[in-house]
């Protein structure tokens, strides 16, 4: 195990291993405070390759015990959300502790704080102090409703994110009872830090080229918004006069309810069920209803309903409807799959979280890492740098992990580190 808080003044660690070819960040240094779910922000870095410190107060952050599954005492999330990074334990109440982490700033690229706003700042650390210790340092805050606005200091959790932007709509139980429904899509927990990251990377380009840092802002509510863009556009666009703006010609312009929403009545843009499952039909361009309707001998339905050119998804064709769903239950999902690729039709695979981790091509492209090195099977990271997958992250580490480690990193000997944890600096 590396080195812990319990005596820094052990013997000098063994170094980190030299970073793979793969790993594109290597050099990059960020130093961060996050709480719960939005340290992904440090994730998505740590994965290509970045050395990431996680400063957390001495209790550690409680994201170990948030959630299911407790995989050997320590939640899945805190597993998948700080592989790859190093803990460090800091109590910032104290003026060593703060005198600590403007020394780690001095030498980092970023800081990300991946909390409420303001949180650092309230410790003497806020962008303009960091700024002076560091002109380049690039400063990340990600929050749940930002920094500004009449939400900034409501607190919050992962899911209001998604039901503040519409992604979640409230269901009823069979007593009557409103529900968060079953199935939601958590997309502002996760493309939050996504985003952050993305500014991240934009922010340190800018930083070697210029000797500049920035102040980056983001939310996790608007990141959830932003990703149904979409919907929320079309819904505003539909204000405007049908003069101005309709539906597609191939709906004899009539306007569909916004996104995804007007697939309802789709038949050959469509989930059929097969003779052992689903596949999603998708035969919406009038080229590829030919394919399928020469296909599989039926030339006479593309004759009777050749459908326009495209984006013609037969809506509310009953008749067309009850022909397909007998057609498409006469073979398997395998034999269907076949089918598309031999007559170049896009018919698609039906998952659900178990299955498609049994599916080919996620085996292939996706995979996981093993339980052994991580504490859990985690994916990697979906990017391949030439042709290779990022380096295998390090487990996720314990509190304060790597206290005396990073502090010797600065140039603190034994006895500075000892004085630090007299102090309470270390917790």
């Amino acid at each position: 195990m590396d080195d812990t808080t319990d005596d820094p003044t052990d013997a000098s660690p063994t170094p980190p291993p030299s970073p793979s070819p793969a790993a594109l960040l290597a050099g990059v240094r960020v130093i961060e405070s996050s709480l719960l779910g939005p340290g992904l922000v440090g994730t998505f870095l740590a994965d290509l390759g970045a050395d990431v410190v996680k400063v957390e107060p001495p209790r550690g952050d409680y994201i170990r015990e948030m959630t299911w599954p407790i995989v050997e005492g320590v939640s899945l999330l805190h597993l998948h959300t700080h592989r790859g990074k190093r803990s460090i334990t800091l109590d910032l109440r104290t003026p060593e502790g703060v005198g600590v982490y403007e020394d780690l700033v001095a030498g980092a690229d970023v800081v990300i704080e991946a909390m409420r706003p303001g949180s650092l700042a309230r410790r003497g650390l806020g962008y303009e102090r960091l700024r002076e210790i560091n002109p380049r340092i690039v400063f990340c805050t990600l929050s749940g409703y930002g920094a500004t606005g009449p939400y900034a200091d409501m607190p919050s959790h992962g899911i209001a994110y998604d039901t503040w932007a519409g992604l979640i709509r409230p269901v009823v139980d069979d007593e009557g009872f409103c529900r968060i429904p079953p199935d939601m899509p958590n997309i502002g927990i996760n493309a939050g830090p996504l985003l952050a990251a993305m500014a991240v990377l934009a922010g340190v380009i800018h930083a070697r080229a210029t000797g500049e840092g920035c102040a980056l802002e983001l939310a996790q509510s608007d990141a959830a918004a932003y990703m149904d863009w979409y919907r929320i556009e079309t819904e505003r666009a539909y204000l405007r006069p049908e003069s101005e703006v309709t539906g597609n010609p191939a709906d004899d312009l009539e306007r569909r309810p916004p996104g995804l929403a007007g697939m309802w009545e789709g038949v050959r843009y469509q989930i059929y069920e097969t003779a052992d499952g689903h596949v999603l039909f998708m035969a919406s361009e009038q080229a590829f209803w030919r394919n399928f309707c020469e296909g599989i001998g039926r030339p006479d339905l593309f004759e009777r309903w050749p459908g326009s050119t495209y984006a013609d998804h037969a809506r509310g064709n009953r008749e067309l409807h009850e022909i397909l769903r007998e057609v498409f239950r006469s073979r398997t999902s395998a034999e269907w799959l076949e089918f598309g690729r031999e007559h170049n039709t896009p018919i698609a695979p039906v998952n659900d979280t178990r299955s498609v981790a049994d599916d080919p091509q996620f085996r292939h492209r996706l995979g996981f890492w093993p339980a052994e090195a991580l504490g859990a099977e985690q994916m990697p990271l979906p990017v391949f740098v030439d042709g290779e997958r990022p380096p295998l992250p390090s487990r996720a580490p314990e509190v304060g992990q790597h206290t005396g480690e990073v502090l010797r990193e600065l140039g603190y000997d034994d006895a500075r580190i000892a004085e630090l944890k007299e102090r309470g600096a270390l917790g």
